[in-house]
């Protein structure tokens, strides 16, 4: 019995897409990861200059397309981008047109262009999907300003009064928007003609190549047979499309086949936060940031935890989680640990290691730092003298290790030690176990690496042969790692 979750049963089955079991991803905000220079005559900030919310720096498709040489040079073969529709906002969640790319970032032509070539080497793209609401510049919602009660669309909104107010803070807005913000005016989904175009959207992106959906604030649409319509639809064009939500709490509700495969999972990454950057934990920088108050844990509490996030869903949905340890809504992870580059190493250790999906948010695999938002949304640092090489390195080695070891990817979770601040587990498999070290404390440590098959094996920090009796402590650097794989 799930103790998270008693009344879950493991019965039912869901069909998750394999690919996302061996997906290594990458999140990109697409205004602040690269500049083609080809979309010209735009008023933008310098690039690098502290983000803003109202500002643009003029990163684009183009530019991403570009970069898939270093992006594919992390061991990344799966990309989701936050939203790129036609958009008033840097972020672009204030939908304007959702069947038209902003010209911004290059319009359609780019994400044509951007889709083939990720295709061409093996990479997939999944695109951020804002269906709770709009902007006051989609059409539907400008008729509405310019019409009043005689507009065509009334019924496409939550309207309740007259006239509306969208600017003047100062009246009320007279229609439902998100978290009150009168930008985002909140679509009426009980609607059938808003039920019809929204499910058009998903069609329609899907046929044009993309990989699946990551899903705004879906728990907003209080509607399973909305998500249920949703998945059908999605999954009738490519049965292998990726639909990951962003729940942040319980999602036992939108996991049991019929809606979501997966979703983000903020479960993963607050215990990472309190265990590894328990010395240097920024309490009021995580109070201002999505994740809230963390309060430091040790590797006995972090151990019990991880396992039970194992247990919360079907062992086939827990395999494609999106397991993160920042976002675009969150105070990047370095920073939220006080700029403890060797928490997020071993927080990145773990990442890589962990059951599910590993996604890395741009720019953290070189110490890119950023508090709550618009911070932790900054330009890409291109130049690499800028760059935390130690931390570079060993993302590449991660990732690579983990495309190579079936263990990795798919094997089982056992803790076998959890003492103080050191910590060991395995990921079993029939192929071989993998089993990994981590010492986050401030002095060298002999951990126990027992219990295992006796062999040989490589540390893929160190690229050393280690070889274990089945009943071996080995020495563990101060906050350092160990990750030993099966030789070939």
């Amino acid at each position: 019995m799930n103790a998270l979750h008693p009344d879950h049963t493991l019965d039912a089955r869901p069909v998750t897409p394999q690919w996302v079991t061996d997906a290594v991803f990458y999140q990109i905000f697409p205004d602040r990861f690269a500049r083609s220079g080809r979309v010209r005559g735009l008023n933008l900030q310098e690039w690098g200059d502290t983000p803003h919310f109202n500002r643009y720096m003029g990163g684009d498709l183009w530019g991403v397309a570009a970069k898939l040489d270093y992006i594919q040079s992390l061991g990344v073969n799966a990309i989701y981008f936050c939203p790129v529709f036609q958009s008033a906002s840097n972020h672009r969640y204030h939908t304007h047109d959702y069947y038209q790319v902003d010209p911004m970032l290059g319009g359609n032509e780019a994400l044509r262009h951007l889709i083939d070539e990720a295709h061409a080497r093996g990479m997939r793209v999944v695109l951020d999907g804002v269906f709770n609401h709009s902007s006051r510049g989609f059409f539907q919602f400008n008729d509405l300003l310019e019409q009043g009660e005689a507009s065509a669309y009334r019924d496409w909104f939550h309207v309740d009064g007259w006239p509306l107010h969208p600017y003047d803070d100062a009246q009320p807005a007279n229609y439902a928007a998100w978290w009150g913000n009168r930008a985002l005016p909140k679509f009426n989904t009980d609607n059938r003609a808003v039920r019809a175009f929204l499910w058009d959207v998903a069609e329609h992106w899907i046929r044009f190549g993309v990989d699946g959906w990551r899903l705004d604030v879906p728990n907003e649409i209080d509607d399973d047979s909305f998500w249920q319509e949703f998945r059908r639809r999605v999954k009738a064009i490519n049965p292998d499309a990726y639909i990951v939500g962003e729940i942040w709490g319980d999602a036992h509700r939108w996991l049991q086949g019929d809606q979501f495969d997966a979703v983000m999972n903020y479960h993963f990454t607050r215990p990472c936060l309190a265990f590894f950057g328990a010395h240097t934990l920024d309490h009021p920088m995580n109070e201002r940031s999505g994740t809230g108050r963390v309060d430091a844990m040790d590797a006995a509490s972090f151990a019990q935890r991880m396992t039970e996030v194992t247990q919360m869903y079907h062992p086939d949905v827990v395999r494609v989680q999106l397991n993160l340890l920042d976002s675009h809504d969150t105070a990047r992870f370095l920073t939220a640990v006080g700029g403890d580059h060797t928490a997020f190493r071993l927080a990145t250790v773990f990442q890589m290691t962990y059951v599910g999906t590993p996604c890395i948010y741009y720019g953290d695999e070189v110490g890119l730092p950023g508090g709550p938002d618009p911070d932790c949304r900054r330009a890409f640092p291109w130049d690499e003298g800028t760059w935390n090489q130690e931390t570079l390195s060993l993302t590449r080695k991660l990732t690579a290790a983990r495309h190579a070891t079936p263990a990795l990817q798919r094997g089982d979770f056992h803790v076998t030690h959890a003492q103080g601040e050191q910590l060991v587990y395995a990921r079993r498999h029939e192929s071989g176990a993998a089993l990994i070290g981590l010492n986050a404390g401030r002095d060298d440590a002999h951990l126990p690496f027992t219990g295992v098959t006796p062999g040989d094996y490589r540390d893929v920090i160190t690229g050393r042969t280690v070889h274990l009796t089945g009943d071996t402590p080995l020495s563990v650097p101060a906050r350092g790692a160990m990750v030993l794989v099966p030789l070939e």
